[in-house]
């Protein structure tokens, strides 16, 4: 069964992935902002519940207020009304230094333990899809406090037992592998969302952990579409749904022209 609001025309699912991405954003908080979903996401938080979180852009922009959607995260827009017009250097900088509270990314390929491919799909000499790369991705992933995934078509393609390549560090092989790999102590994976759900990371074995299905979705469908076991809790919630604000800001303010919103 398709997610409720979904199935009633009420929104699209890229319109319930921003929103759900919006909700993990804290005010006060600062997060680095990879291309698409993410970006939308934080608009969004922005005129919402977080309007004093600190948008940081791989290019160099820094605490932004984004009249709308940027093509890139490069783009002039990233620039607009900041605190700061400064360099790749200085923002991986800041976040190497600890001054990043989130890493916002989106992913081809996950594992049990948040590792992220968006490098190839098969073998990186001769693959059968050549993705993006990381970009700043895996500096991102490696020196943010919290990183939060954007998968919007969670299949046992996407949630796999081995990533084809490791394009970005979650958890690497499990507890303590980010430590001994040279990685920040206490940070890592901290939220992950698709079209079936919420997930987090259980804090011992670090291994994927559901936190809450969308409306309308079943935990047979979660299994289903998942490459390696997911841990299920005791009590599992129902993820929250847009208000109708939620959608008229995206629509009308964010992405106006449909460029990410209606593909």
């Amino acid at each position: 069964m398709p997610i409720t609001g979904i199935q009633e025309g009420k929104y699209n699912l890229r319109e319930y992935l921003a929103f759900t991405g919006a909700t993990m954003l804290e005010d006060r908080k600062s997060v680095f902002v990879g291309t698409g979903l993410p970006i939308i996401a934080t608009m969004l938080a922005q005129k919402t519940n977080a309007p004093n979180l600190l948008a940081i852009f791989e290019a160099g922009g820094i605490g932004p207020i984004l009249p709308e959607l940027p093509i890139s995260v490069g783009e002039s827009r990233t620039y607009y009304k900041g605190i700061a017009a400064s360099s790749m250097h200085d923002v991986m900088s800041l976040s190497q230094a600890g001054y990043v509270d989130y890493g916002f990314l989106g992913a081809a390929q996950m594992d049990v333990y948040g590792n992220i491919n968006t490098t190839v799909i098969g073998d990186h000499d001769l693959p059968q899809v050549r993705l993006p790369g990381s970009g700043g991705a895996n500096d991102v992933g490696s020196f943010s406090q919290r990183l939060i995934i954007i998968i919007s078509n969670q299949s046992k393609r996407t949630f796999v037992e081995k990533v084809d390549f490791l394009t970005t560090p979650g958890y690497l092989d499990g507890p303590g592998s980010r430590e001994s790999a040279g990685l920040p102590r206490g940070s890592g994976p901290y939220r992950v969302i698709t079209q079936l759900g919420i997930y987090g990371f259980d804090n011992e074995t670090k291994k994927l952990e559901l936190i809450s299905l969308h409306p309308g979705i079943s935990l047979e469908e979660v299994k289903e579409n998942s490459g390696f076991e997911v841990i299920i809790p005791d009590e599992i919630h129902i993820s929250s749904e847009p208000a109708e604000r939620h959608l008229m800001i995206l629509r009308k303010e964010i992405d106006p022209v449909g460029i990410v919103l209606n593909k």
